[in-house]
């Protein structure tokens, strides 16, 4: 007899059975399901998540998905006994029939229970799973590792970094303004109102810089602080959402995905909105997973008709999507949306929006909106909505706004490598996906990613970022399949595809890691590099794993990969490039140059918001003529920081003035924001002498 336990790739591949044998006996369905339900036990997923035998029919379909009933605890979903119940009180003839339903009920619910822990004892045991798995792939465990697993992929560079221009400083600086003046409606840039993004964002750095009891002198890592929870709980989210689907290793590889991405690891390291958006927009599309899943149980069981409102899932999704709204406007609203749509359309039923409570739910999205959107049309007189939707949101549809304009299909370009490492192993398992796209888990994933990537594609503007709401989706699909053909393709082009792109963007985040420093012409991070490199080393054996076909240990190998490219890059590489750093230099040079505690400071040529955040509010941005008119209108306790390109003006003004001034430093370097190198004198008005007098 066959060990059913047997890693044997034909097995493995679950869903792609097609060559089975048909019978028409209710012993060869039988059969079937148990050699189903022998596949899943095989790579992790829980049986107890399994529609069987509903979905047996056609392997490809369900083979991840799950019953709403033997969902894990976290889900709280009325079961269709519960219906069964509100029926029987409406007609006294079926209380019989009912109370036999409940303890049928009961009895299911003790043998999915004892299901559940077999299927999880025998992950531990499996031999087709890699250690990590049998390890991690529990329930309780999972979401712990993925906590800790986050911490090491987001935390390095949080302090180390300065302000990246110029959109995190806005955001940070904006914040800081509404600590300093006490005003927590109107949106402020020093003088100017920041009429772009509402305030959701801004209120949480608030809230950050208050509860760590800096306040107004928070230094940036605080203001961080969003970001990285919002990128942490988005993992969370994610592992949150496909346990709805399947079970905790299968969730767990697919929230681990996640975490590795560049583009997570990047604005998880960003004082801005985008981190914090994914979290609420992941948490509405976890709820509204269970929403459907129990709206499909209910419709199977002929009990819509008495289906109930599930008002803790339904307030969860509108006071998430709520929240995203106060964070960036309808972005969330506009992927949830698309969602339900799109499973509108699947479902061909219109009534299944009946779940989510609209009426209800949109007065709960209106009580947490409406009171800033009316007190910010009372502060700025309608001015915010004519910038933020007329020309913010509205311009970016229409036209490429500085300079990010790109035609459809970049996104789904630089997906490869922004994505990465989740790229990789989406390459690797495009066929598996294309077999199980009738899988529910797979069918809500689609739903979820297709129509907003489009919106996104066809959108003028294209910033890296966009697309991020509709990574959890495409972790969460390929996390499934991967655990139901963990041999991946069986194509030898596509697994050297996918196993060049995981071994490829590592070893150039490593060369990068020793020519950027050199282009720079600084020494390297001794430990950035090596890290860096052993980061790439790392990511060429997983490469090798996944060729060889091990794909499952090979994420693993591609998690820790990541993370320690992560660190080295972010730890080390991003700080050492001092040429690049110009704002945290020039605040250095006044604070070394200056003999004044606090000397009032005007820029000219090097108008940068990072150099206002770090050195102050009252910070002037001019030219060069203005700029030494301020030195002579007061005392040696000003400073004026003079760009090359206006050194000629300021010399002028200077001479016309009559003006005495001291170079008391000088910075050169390369701006980020446009690549212009940069030569930036410090001066100060020269003390003046007293005149010596004689008899």
């Amino acid at each position: 007899m066959e060990d059913k336990n047997k890693p044997d790739q034909d097995d493995a591949r679950a869903g792609t059975a097609d060559t089975a044998p048909q019978t028409k006996s209710g012993e060869g369905d039988s059969t079937r399901e148990t050699q189903h339900e022998d596949r899943l036990q095989g790579v992790g997923v829980d049986t107890a998540d399994a529609r069987l035998p509903q979905d047996i029919a056609d392997p490809e379909v369900g083979a991840v998905d799950t019953s709403p009933a033997a969902r894990d605890e976290s889900s709280d979903t009325t079961t269709t006994g519960e219906v069964r119940e509100v029926a029987a009180a409406q007609n006294p003839a079926s209380q019989a029939e009912c109370m036999a339903s409940r303890q049928s009920a009961q009895e299911q619910a003790h043998e999915t229970a004892q299901d559940q822990t077999k299927a999880e004892e025998q992950a531990k045991s499996n031999p087709a799973l890699p250690m990590w798995l049998r390890v991690f792939g529990h329930r309780l465990i999972a979401p712990l590792f993925l906590i800790l697993f986050s911490l090491a992929m987001f935390c390095a560079g949080q302090m180390a970094v300065p302000p990246l221009d110029r959109d995190e400083p806005r955001f940070t600086q904006a914040s800081k303004q509404m600590l300093e003046s006490g005003d927590y409606v109107q949106i402020r840039f020093q003088d100017e109102g920041r009429n772009k993004k509402p305030v959701g964002v801004y209120w949480l750095q608030v809230a950050a810089a208050k509860l760590t009891g800096y306040g107004e002198a928070a230094p940036l890592w605080v203001y961080r602080l969003p970001s990285l929870l919002g990128a942490i709980a988005a993992v969370l989210g994610t592992y949150w959402a496909a346990r709805a689907f399947m079970g905790p290793a299968a969730a767990l590889t697919g929230a681990m995905l996640l975490a590795t991405t560049i583009i997570l690891s990047v604005e998880a390291r960003l004082g801005k909105t985008d981190a914090a958006l994914l979290a609420f927009i992941v948490l509405a599309q976890g709820a509204l997973a269970r929403l459907w899943l129990r709206w499909r149980s209910a419709r199977d069981a002929g009990t819509l008709d008495t289906l109930k409102i599930h008002w803790p899932l339904m307030l969860v999704f509108w006071v998430s999507l709520g929240i995203s709204t106060l964070i960036k406007g309808p972005v969330g609203l506009m992927v949830s949306g698309l969602t339900v749509a799109g499973l509108v359309v699947y479902e061909r039923r219109l009534a299944l929006v009946r779940m989510l409570a609209p009426l209800s739910g949109l007065a709960v999205l209106l009580a947490l909106v409406l009171p800033w959107l009316i007190a910010i049309y009372l502060a700025t007189d309608g001015a915010f909505f004519q910038e933020a939707i007329g020309r913010d949101l509205l311009g970016k549809v229409s036209q490429g706004q500085e300079g990010h304009g790109a035609p459809p299909l970049t996104h789904f370009a630089i997906s490869f490598v922004i994505f990465w490492p989740l790229s990789a192993f989406a390459v690797l398992s495009a066929p598996a996906l294309w077999r199980a796209r009738k899988a529910q888990v797979l069918v809500f994933a689609l739903c979820w990613l297709v129509p907003s990537w489009l919106v996104f594609e066809l959108v003028t503007t294209k910033l890296p970022h966009y697309t991020m709401p509709m990574l959890p989706a495409l972790a969460m699909a390929v996390g499934a399949v991967l655990l139901l053909e963990p041999a991946g393709a069986q194509r030898l082009w596509l697994r050297r595809t996918a196993a060049g792109l995981l071994g490829l963007v590592a070893v150039l985040v490593a060369i990068a890691a020793l020519a950027g420093p050199a282009w720079l012409g600084v020494w390297p991070s001794p430990a950035g590099a090596a890290l860096c490199i052993f980061g790439a080393v790392l990511a060429v054996w997983s490469a090798r794993q996944m060729l060889r076909q091990e794909v499952l240990a090979s994420v693993f190998g591609a998690g820790v990969s990541a993370a320690v490219v992560m660190t080295g890059f972010w730890g080390f590489v991003g700080p050492s490039l001092s040429p690049i750093w110009l704002s945290p230099r020039l605040v250095a040079a006044i604070d070394s140059g200056s003999h004044c505690a606090e000397p009032q400071v005007i820029t000219a040529g090097f108008n940068e918001p990072s150099f206002v955040f770090l050195q102050g509010t009252k910070t002037i941005l001019a030219d060069g003529t203005r700029a030494a008119e301020f030195l002579s209108e007061g005392n040696s306790c000003r400073v004026a920081i003079v760009d090359q390109r206006h050194k000629a003006a300021f010399d002028a003004a200077v001479q016309a003035l009559g003006l005495h001034v001291t170079k008391i430093g000088h910075v050169d370097g390369l701006n980020i924001n446009g690549g212009k190198e940069m030569s930036i004198d410090v001066l100060q008005r020269a003390a003046e002498t007293a005149p010596v007098r004689t008899n």
